[in-house]
């Protein structure tokens, strides 16, 4: 009889062999790893008792489902698990090495071991790497039930995954483990068997420092342990010096095309719109302590200026764009003075996206009627025959007028009386709207926001 989650007997020997030697000489992350639910840390929300995996696998009605989370945070772990609390077949293929025709040969293989009466688990780990054929070819087998697909990924699976397949599966959001997460799985890889076994202690220095350096990750964690407790001596203390000489320096956990790219720039973002100076500078360091393109937060900052300050603030744009041309004058590590600098200004600055909200209500008006043309007393006569056709016919210049301003609207004929920009009423852009309502008229005072 099958082991729970293990292939039938004969079906795949040396993979039991190398499971068996894994267990015992392999990495301490995967000697650690758990075996049942009863043993996973983190991810309650999903996997406690009244979290809707924890149910379905209590339950054993588990359905297709990708589990997207950052490294570390037990994608894989879940998957093995799920296939041993339903006693089905844990086949894993890995997207980054799998072709279409291992796919195609993994479905038929769970199509022989359904008419068996078996079921099967199909883990594909970093699911987002298949290509639209490799998606596709699992769209019938999971719809029909032939495998209960579990996909991992880090990245976000509605810009990276079928809709199509998308739709057929459900989402489950991984979360970091928190601190105290990690530090239960150190104290368990500390006294288990299957982990150090008591050969090591771990003083609260170093504890503090390995979950700091994890950063939520299990696997880091239990790295970091493992080659701390190899620099130790037996029944000696592993010490803050022995983690950091281990650790050959810091990492900062950032993708620079993942999630933790956009979720910075966003959170960098909305603390500067939010006039957080602090929240804005330290989305910066993180930015900028991760690698990232610092002509790409200056791009950002630029945008920023024009979109969030506007015209409360003309200058924001100026300082803004001379931090840019410093970025390519100066470069780094010394242009994140400069990116500070305006970071600072911007989030400090009185704050107006009525130029933002303009052009885009224009563009809006423009999608939906079409563009109108311009009065003929604006159009242009000074090309060849255009006076005959009555352009410029009427034009009065505001230079010539007692305050140089015209009273007529100068929109098109058919939008007489639009508006599509109204003014802020903070910063300088208060004192714009005084003059633009004495222009419109009392209509069109500033908008209290």
């Amino acid at each position: 009889m099958a082991t729970p989650g293990g292939p039938p007997p004969g079906e795949d020997l040396f993979g039991d062999l190398v499971g068996q030697r894994l267990a015992t000489a392999g990495p301490l992350a995967a000697r650690m790893r758990p075996s049942e639910a009863s043993e996973l840390v983190g991810q309650h929300a999903l996997l406690g008792t009244d979290g809707f995996l924890g149910r379905a696998i209590a339950e054993d009605r588990v359905p297709s489902l990708i589990l997207y989370g950052p490294p570390g945070s037990g994608k894989t772990t879940i998957a093995r698990i799920i296939a041993s609390s339903t006693r089905a077949q844990f086949v894993e293929l890995s997207a980054t090495q799998a072709s279409i025709a291992d796919v195609r040969a993994a479905l038929a293989q769970a199509r022989d071991r359904l008419a068996g009466g078996g079921r099967t688990v199909l883990f594909i780990d970093e699911i987002h790497r298949f290509n639209k054929g490799q998606q596709d070819a699992l769209l019938p087998a999971v719809e029909n039930g032939i495998v209960t697909l579990v996909g991992a990924t880090t990245e976000n699976p509605y810009y990276e995954v079928n809709s199509a397949l998308i739709s057929r599966m459900r989402v489950m959001v991984l979360e970091r483990l928190a601190d105290p997460d990690l530090q239960l799985l150190l104290e368990r890889a500390l006294t288990d068997p299957r982990g150090l076994g008591d050969r090591v202690r771990l003083d609260d220095d170093a504890r503090a420092a390995i979950v700091v350096r994890a950063n939520g990750d299990a696997r880091s964690a239990l790295n970091l342990l493992e080659a701390a407790a190899l620099a130790t001596p037996d029944r000696q203390t592993i010490t803050l010096s022995v983690v950091e000489g281990a650790a050959g320096g810091r990492a900062i956990p950032y993708d620079r095309s993942g999630d933790a790219h956009y979720d910075t720039i966003s959170a960098f973002i909305k603390s500067v719109r939010g006039s957080d100076p602090d929240a804005a500078i330290y989305y910066l360091a993180v930015m900028i302590a991760g690698g990232e393109d610092p002509k790409f937060i200056a791009r950002r900052i630029v945008v920023a200026a024009s979109e969030d300050v506007g015209n409360a603030d003309p200058q924001a744009l100026v300082v803004a764009t001379a931090a840019a041309r410093a970025v390519e004058f100066v470069g780094l590590p010394e242009c994140r003075i400069n990116l500070a600098q305006a970071t600072i200004y911007l989030a400090l600055a009185p704050k107006s996206d009525a130029s933002y909200r303009a052009v885009d209500a224009a563009l809006d008006h423009i999608d939906r009627h079409g563009p109108q043309r311009p009065p003929v007393a604006l159009r242009d006569a000074s090309r060849p025959n255009a006076r005959h056709f009555g352009h410029g016919e009427g034009y009065q210049n505001p230079h010539r007028s007692r305050d140089g301003v015209l009273d007529e609207s100068l929109l098109p004929d058919e939008l007489t009386g639009q508006r599509f920009f109204h003014a802020g009423p903070r910063g300088v852009e208060a004192n714009r709207a005084e003059r633009l309502a004495a222009l419109r008229g009392p209509d069109d005072a500033p908008t209290p926001f």
